[in-house]
């Protein structure tokens, strides 16, 4: 096996080789493995590890197991937050969630990007960029939110898109790449099912 190549120091995450990196991820990979270990309907143990493992947590956040993320404390999540299962987020900046964000099953919120070089990806040459989502975001089931994307408050990101740049307030966007389909109306409140006849 060859010898690890010398890196810069402004690289980030675990890629970097860099052992004061590594050594903060495997601290988090244990926190989130004994979350991931308990029983699911266990609130109250899940509270504890959450309260320690990320940077900010209001009122009421729910995070359904399996959960997994690079540091933690690079996350700060608003009132009311849920996510379903499978959440990944890679956090080597900030991660930001508004209040009342919903988030869907298989999804997954990615701070890094690696160089197109592949000499520089090899040599480990990674920077992580940071991640907003705004208050009253539902986010659909298999989407990916990558490094530097923002999204404005009361969206609604359709299953299964990717999501890069900045997404604005008050609309729905979806597909790859993710891309406003329509603003969201006040005959919105009428669309949903049970006001149907």
């Amino acid at each position: 096996m060859s010898e690890r190549p010398e890196v810069p120091i402004n690289c980030f995450f675990q890629g970097c080789y860099n052992p004061a990196f590594e050594a903060e991820i495997e601290k988090c990979k244990d926190k989130c493995y004994a979350y991931n270990q308990l029983n699911p309907n266990d609130r109250e143990s899940q509270q504890k590890i959450l309260k320690e493992l990320l940077g900010k947590m209001n009122e009421n956040t729910i995070i359904t197991p399996p959960f997994w993320c690079d540091y933690g404390y690079n996350i700060s999540v608003g009132d009311y937050f849920y996510s379903n299962h499978n959440l990944i987020i890679t956090d080597g900046a900030k991660v930001t969630f508004g209040d009342n964000v919903f988030i869907a099953p298989n999804c997954c919120f990615t701070t890094a990007e690696h160089a197109l070089d592949p000499e520089m990806r090899k040599a480990g040459i990674e920077i992580a960029k940071p991640i907003t989502v705004g208050s009253n975001v539902w986010i659909g089931a298999g989407s990916t939110v990558l490094a530097g994307a923002v999204i404005g408050d009361n969206t609604v990101i359709g299953a299964g898109s990717v999501v890069k740049g900045e997404i604005p307030a008050n609309v729905i966007a979806v597909g790859v790449p993710c891309k406003v389909l329509r603003p969201i109306t006040e005959a919105d409140k009428t669309r949903y099912p049970m006001f149907q006849a």
